[in-house]
């Protein structure tokens, strides 16, 4: 696996771990990064990734809540929350080709909840792109 996929999984999981802990994603990333030896680069992109996303929160719950009409915040699973405003973050953010952040965010969304949610992250970032 590659050394920015892996640091975007590293992201989505302090995400997800901040989210439901309370607790703060740096704290988040640093028990990920204690779990397992990663390449310093792949820390410090994990790292960047999950900070810039947790701060900008805010702005992707409103891009995902006004493109998801039919489906509040609420009702969004965990993961499938945290993968989106990890790829929100990257694609305004980041200058990473929007391609690669959407093929990133389905293959993440397929390992860690579910076929159905691959579908449903690509529906959401390709109408994040159209608009």
């Amino acid at each position: 696996m590659g050394k920015r996929t892996t640091a975007r999984r590293l992201a989505m999981q302090a995400l997800y771990q901040a989210e439901l802990s309370g607790h703060d994603v740096a704290a988040a990333v640093d028990n990920l990064l204690a779990a397992d030896k990663f390449i310093d680069e792949t820390g410090e992109f994990a790292r960047a990734l999950a900070t810039a996303a947790w701060r900008e929160r805010a702005a992707s719950d409103q891009d995902i809540a006004a493109l998801a009409k039919d489906w509040p915040l609420e009702r969004l699973g965990k993961v499938d929350h945290a993968i989106l405003r990890l790829s929100l973050y990257e694609l305004r953010d980041q200058g990473t080709p929007p391609s690669v952040v959407i093929n990133e965010a389905v293959e993440l969304a397929k390992k860690y909840s579910g076929e159905e949610a691959g579908k449903f992250i690509n529906g959401i970032l390709g109408a994040y792109l159209r608009k």
